[in-house]
């Protein structure tokens, strides 16, 4: 989807650029220490009807918006994706929020809500793994995301560990894009995100498995970006954040309970996207 931001004509000249009868603009020496203020992608799923999200977000009172939202099926024939704020507007969808530590990630992201409703209001205090979540059954919805979200990372440069779901900027207090979100199959067919290499998996669940180590599991969930202290103790908070980085990167089981294939993934991620070192014999 084009960006359809409108920029003026630049100047003639940089420097001479003025901006008052008095003062000019010298831009011939700026500094290669910069980046986009988009740094981060967060998915979401709405949880209700795209009607019903364009009500609330056009609602100056609901508090609460994104730059895009995808309908789950075509309408009138023809697929529309509703761009609700600018790229270049910050969007209020991420909320309290914190990855690779940055807090507040309305600011420096980019938001895309997916319509999807989630999992029966019925099934609201049931565990995770016990909720009857809705599938995201249209391909073509799929394919859409995909088409906005690489125009979107390929502008503003954001690397594969900083697309993200909300459930992973806020574990525990929201579950969104959930279990069944097709992440593999957006960085498998699409180059999208991150995604672990099965062949690291294995090195580290025969050479270096986990071995209950609390501290360590909480070192390396905080190391690959997750809001977690490093207490030493397998609490409610590391439960939460265990199961966000289960529903994204092992969504056979986000129970929140950690074991040598969930840390294995992990320690690949580290590996391939953070700088991890892989441990020698």
């Amino acid at each position: 989807m084009p960006n359809q931001i409108e920029t003026s004509a630049p100047p003639a000249s940089k420097s001479d650029y003025l901006i008052s009868n008095q003062y000019q603009i010298d831009e011939n020496h700026l500094s290669p220490n910069q980046d986009a203020r988009e740094m981060f992608l967060i998915l979401h799923y709405t949880a209700i009807t795209y009607q019903e999200t364009l009500k609330r977000f056009g609602d100056e009172n609901y508090q609460a918006s994104s730059h895009y939202l995808i309908p789950e099926l075509p309408i009138n024939n023809q697929f529309v994706i509703y761009r609700m704020v600018p790229d270049n507007k910050r969007a209020w969808h991420a909320g309290l929020s914190f990855w690779q530590g940055n807090r507040s990630l309305n600011a420096s992201s980019i938001g895309i809500e997916i319509e999807n409703l989630g999992f029966p209001e019925a099934d609201e205090n049931q565990p995770l793994m016990l909720r009857r979540w809705y599938p995201y059954a249209s391909k073509k919805q799929i394919e859409v995301v995909a088409e906005v979200a690489k125009r979107v990372i390929n502008e503003y440069g954001i690397t594969p560990s900083r697309v993200v779901g909300h459930s992973d900027i806020a574990p525990g207090r929201k579950f969104d894009p959930g279990p069944l979100f097709p992440w593999e199959q957006l960085y498998k067919e699409y180059n999208i995100g991150a995604w672990f290499d099965e062949d690291t998996v294995s090195y580290y669940k025969t050479y270096f498995p986990w071995k209950n180590d609390v501290s360590d599991l909480q070192i390396k969930l905080s190391k690959y970006g997750y809001d977690i202290n490093i207490t030493g103790v397998y609490d409610q908070a590391t439960t939460d954040v265990v199961s966000a980085f289960q529903m994204h990167f092992y969504p056979q089981k986000y129970d929140g309970q950690a074991d040598i294939e969930t840390v294995a993934r992990l320690d690949a991620l580290l590996e391939k996207y953070r700088g991890q070192s892989r441990p020698a014999f």
